[in-house]
């Protein structure tokens, strides 16, 4: 069953310089319990389509459904109890507190604005601390006063406190060290595991994703290019674009990363204010010819489960 439903949704941005384009007609659904990693470069729009969720960002057209409500109508208090299941994590925890409230109070604040009274928020922040590894007294304490990973375990107890059934995950481990972002990811499962609660992660860095996504959407300049299981998006990668980001992600093992081929995705990502015509990867893409800058491709089923907008797949 779907949680999250995207059916051709745009988002535009007026600027003085023209429309931004930011995301062009993305459908795709994320099943209760699961993980979705959303990948691309920086600018691709991963980042607006999850605020668009939320709505955060404006939706210029198509549907978003959450828990089989679609989002557009919904004001007020119908908005308010769509965002006590949907949450998000930011990528930057130190920016997503406040300096001058302290620990407790942030954690607590979802919970005092859904209506909670003063001793069942004391306790379940109490609870929120311990389940991601903080002391208790860790409430009485300040944003500065903790590590990176300690600050973005602090954003997780918020985002966890109103049982959330979907977190959007913008970044979340971008900004910290190698080893930090393997607890945080290790805490994150530990978390979905036992709540079974479903996450949207959306991130560049492709072994994060494989570590802890169930499927992979990979999107470019707007529009998704490719979607299909973990294991086929890294054993059988079907769009040049998703081949050329894997080729260029690091590989820990120096003699692998010795034998492996790389190839370079030539010129820059083209500018959502003037998207190429026909398919938006042609300017880049090694397979283009002249069809590929005349019509855009649909995203279609290409077997195993897997689905790629390419002309020549």
């Amino acid at each position: 069953m779907s949680l999250l439903q995207l059916r051709d949704v745009h988002v535009h941005f007026d600027t003085t310089a023209g429309v931004v384009r930011a995301v062009n007609g993305v459908s795709l659904e994320l099943a209760i319990g699961e993980t979705l990693g959303l990948v691309g470069e920086s600018g691709c729009g991963k980042s607006t389509l999850g605020k668009a969720i939320l709505k955060l960002a404006p939706i210029a057209a198509g549907e978003i459904l959450v828990d089989g409500t679609d989002i557009a109508p919904l004001k007020g208090d119908r908005l308010a109890e769509m965002r006590r299941k949907v949450q998000m994590i930011f990528q930057d925890p130190y920016g997503s507190l406040n300096p001058r409230s302290t620990i407790g109070r942030s954690v607590a604040q979802p919970l005092v604005v859904a209506g909670w009274k003063r001793d069942a928020t004391a306790e379940r922040v109490d609870t929120l601390l311990r389940w991601v590894g903080l002391p208790s007294d860790a409430k009485q304490r300040y944003p500065h006063e903790f590590s990176g990973g300690q600050r973005q375990r602090i954003g997780i107890a918020r985002a966890l406190a109103l049982n959330p059934k979907l977190i959007i995950c913008d970044e979340p481990v971008s900004a910290l060290d190698v080893s930090v972002r393997a607890q945080v990811i290790n805490l994150l499962e530990d978390l979905k595991a036992e709540f079974g609660v479903s996450y949207l992660f959306i991130s560049h860095d492709l072994s994060v994703v494989e570590h802890i996504a169930d499927r992979v959407a990979v999107m470019y300049l707007g529009t998704l290019v490719e979607v299909a299981s973990r294991d086929q998006i890294w054993r059988n990668p079907r769009h040049p674009y998703t081949k050329a980001l894997l080729e260029a992600a690091p590989i820990a093992n120096p003699k692998l990363a010795r034998a492996r081929k790389r190839s370079v995705l030539q010129g820059e990502l083209p500018s959502p204010l003037e998207p190429p015509a026909g398919c938006p990867f042609h300017s880049r893409c090694p397979l283009a010819q002249e069809r590929c800058r005349a019509e855009a491709p649909l995203l279609r089923p290409v077997g195993d489960g897997t689905r790629a907008a390419c002309h020549f797949i």
